[in-house]
């Protein structure tokens, strides 16, 4: 399809509001973004790897506009006293908790995208659609159910998290935000953080997906993805801003209504449209 100066502009546009819910309430960026711009007439091969480099740019940056904003704390400094237990295998965990959360995100994150690429060609697209949003519906209502109460954190329980969203990022190439965010907050997290900690660790799949298209394909059409690029960069820091600007509780209230959203969309596009 031929590209114009006009729809490369509104492109940028639909980036940039895109990147702005998913750094700000953490609706998923490209579980938002590909279909518009399928609907736009871009093919996939053309789509995914602009949606993946452009997300990996805005979650590097908004991740570190949280932490100048103050919604996380990055320090990636070995720390002294490193988490008892199996984390400890790891060998070096650094040294605030934020920053141990996007390492483990990220290190799941790696695993679970590979096994979703493999798997991909393996299971019905309809299938796929229908798992993720019962599962993004089911963790908004959770959130909203137990915004009010406050769980203990558990470790154990974001290592599953982080393989079981990457596994959705690599089979459908959306998913992780919304579920990453919603699964923290339901696990004690802060709500501030984890949004922080989402967008930050979402790079890091986003990388390693974009050098795996990379290797295998080759041909990216670059003109595309410096369009959603300049938008999710424009984007991310003024999201990380209205997060800190926001009350917890009215944050949390507003991401378990939009994630449940998303997720009824997700189903109704899924088997009415």
């Amino acid at each position: 399809m031929e590209t114009t100066l006009t729809m490369l502009v509104v492109v940028a546009v639909i980036a940039l509001s895109c990147q702005y819910m998913s750094v700000s309430i953490g609706i998923g960026y490209g579980t938002v973004l590909t279909p518009i711009l399928l609907i736009m007439g871009f093919s996939p091969l053309q789509i995914v790897p602009a949606v993946l480099i452009s997300q990996l740019a805005g979650g590097l940056i908004g991740g570190l506009a949280h932490h100048r904003a103050g919604n996380l704390t990055l320090d990636f400094r070995r720390g002294d006293n490193p988490i008892k237990g199996r984390l400890r295998r790891l060998g070096y965990l650094p040294r605030s908790e934020d920053s141990k959360v996007i390492l483990i995100l990220a290190s799941c994150g790696v695993i679970g995208v590979l096994a979703g690429v493999v798997t991909a060609v393996n299971i019905s697209e309809v299938i796929v659609e229908a798992y993720i949003g019962v599962m993004v519906l089911g963790i908004g209502l959770a959130v909203l159910f137990q915004r009010s109460k406050k769980n203990a954190f558990s470790w154990k329980g974001l290592i599953p998290l982080g393989l079981v969203t990457a596994f959705n990022k690599g089979v459908s190439g959306g998913g992780y935000v919304p579920l990453v965010t919603g699964g923290q907050i339901i696990g004690g997290r802060d709500t501030k953080s984890s949004v922080g900690s989402t967008t930050m660790s979402v790079a890091f799949v986003c990388m390693v997906g974009f050098l795996g298209y990379l290797l295998m394909q080759g041909d990216i059409y670059w003109t595309l993805a410096a369009a959603t690029i300049t938008g999710s960069i424009i984007a991310a820091p003024f999201a990380a801003m209205t997060v800190s600007k926001v009350s917890t509780n009215k944050l949390k209230m507003v991401i378990g209504v939009a994630t449940s959203l998303l997720g009824i969309l997700t189903l109704a596009k899924t088997f009415i449209f």
